[in-house]
């Protein structure tokens, strides 16, 4: 995905607490568009290749948490986490994860993801179809910044560096 190439139109399958649905489970279905989380603001996506998995749930998740408050001052509307995962296990992940202002996107079928042409094959472990770890700053729905982490190697199976909040702290603040 270059800079300056508008983000994929998509559909995004969410699920949403509804207080009127009585029962141990509240939640409907509510479909939400690529411009339902990207037009009209200036925004920074992190992506990765799944909920519940060491690095995404131990550094990348809860680091952005951490420093959500100061990412938007420095011109950032909204933040949001990214995986080829479906609405439940997002939700459960971000919950687990006491999560409370990052905005969990579910990519459950990978077209966002192939759409901006990181969706990788990790059938050799156990994964399928992922998204490679990648962020990237969005204004209006148009790509102004990517942020991509090297290919895995046998050496280095899980690379995480040019993903990580105080990468995409510098590069905000460098504006």
């Amino acid at each position: 995905m270059e800079i300056g190439t508008p983000v994929p139109q998509v559909r995004f399958m969410t699920r949403v607490r509804d207080d009127s649905i009585e029962g141990p489970n509240p939640y409907r279905w509510e479909p939400k568009t690529s411009d339902d989380y990207f037009a009209g603001k200036r925004v920074l996506v992190f992506s990765l290749p799944g909920a519940f998995t060491p690095t995404c749930s131990t550094y990348q998740l809860p680091g952005f948490e951490e420093k959500y408050n100061h990412i938007l001052e420095l011109g950032i509307d909204e933040i949001y986490c990214m995986s080829v995962n479906d609405s439940f296990v997002m939700n459960k992940w971000a919950k687990d994860q006491c999560i409370e202002r990052v905005k969990v996107i579910p990519d459950g079928n990978g077209e966002f993801t192939d759409g901006m042409g990181m969706l990788v094959d990790m059938t050799a472990v156990g994964f399928g179809k992922r998204s490679r770890r990648y962020a990237f700053v969005a204004k209006d729905g148009v790509v102004e910044k990517m942020f991509v982490e090297p290919e895995s190697t046998e050496d280095n199976p899980d690379p995480y560096g040019e993903t990580s909040p105080e990468t995409v702290i510098a590069y905000l603040e460098s504006k």
